[in-house]
């Protein structure tokens, strides 16, 4: 509106300056005329006064018709520019919001990294552990067994031993006996019998 206004005030003063230069060269070459002189003619000065006041009378129904439509087409223009300009301050702040959440995040990823490295070599010293003790425990059922096996091979080999000696030793009787030994002599080998079988048991 005060650009409209600003509009019209010029508009009316240059009509006016425009009437008053119009109003002089008419005086002025009214006066020369009347001297005698040769001028423009008075019917001239009045035809240029004449379609001087119907431009300006132009001019300001023009500016009276037209003010609301101009007016209303640069509000709405005014407008829209403004919910723009609204618009574009709403993506600015969004779009700041976003880089300092993406900034923030940028920070903390150096300790989310770091968090992840602790956590893997903490499974992997437990994964570690758990194979360790898996072996040892595997390692001592494996000794156990064969310590086992051992005892039991030892076992059989004192049995087959004893059971060899057990033989030997008969034959060994037997073959003494069938020499005709004395009674006394054959006593005393059966008593060494005996206490050899008794040792081993």
């Amino acid at each position: 509106m005060k650009f409209f206004n600003r509009v019209k005030l010029s508009s009316l003063l240059a009509a006016v300056f425009l009437v008053l230069c119009v109003t002089l060269a008419h005086a002025s070459g009214g006066a020369e005329g009347a001297h005698g002189e040769g001028g423009i003619p008075h019917e001239k000065w009045m035809d240029l006064l004449w379609r001087t006041l119907n431009f300006a009378g132009l001019l300001i129904i023009l500016i009276w018709a037209l003010k609301k439509p101009i007016a209303n087409g640069l509000n709405s223009r005014r407008q829209a520019i403004i919910e723009k300009f609204e618009d574009l301050e709403a993506q600015k702040s969004e779009a700041e919001r976003i880089y300092k959440e993406y900034e923030s995040k940028l920070a903390k990823i150096d300790d989310e990294v770091q968090a992840i490295i602790n956590s893997a070599v903490k499974q992997g010293e437990a994964e570690k552990a758990r194979i360790i003790e898996e072996a040892n425990r595997a390692a001592g059922d494996i000794e156990r067994q064969a310590e086992m096996a051992i005892q039991h091979e030892l076992a059989e080999a004192k049995l087959r031993l004893r059971s060899e000696i057990a033989e030997q030793a008969a034959q060994m009787a037997e073959n003494l006996i069938r020499q005709n030994l004395k009674d006394a002599d054959q006593a005393r080998m059966v008593e060494d019998y005996l206490e050899k079988v008794g040792a081993l048991q």
